[in-house]
């Protein structure tokens, strides 16, 4: 396997990462009960997906 004859600097390195970026969370809200939920999921709040009821709500404490 090839080796670098040279080190790489610690800003070229840098450089590179710079895209090494966290996205945060496309969350939308639930058409039946207005919480927070994540696209193409089940609304955990209400347990409904696309019109249907999938889950049994969870009770808040």
């Amino acid at each position: 396997m090839a080796h670098p004859k040279r080190r790489h600097s610690k800003a070229r390195g840098r450089k590179r990462r710079t895209h090494w970026t966290i996205t945060a969370p496309n969350v939308g809200e639930c058409p039946h009960c207005h919480s927070p939920r994540l696209p193409h999921h089940v609304c955990p709040s209400c347990g409904y997906y696309k019109g249907r009821q999938l889950l049994e709500a969870k009770e808040v404490s």
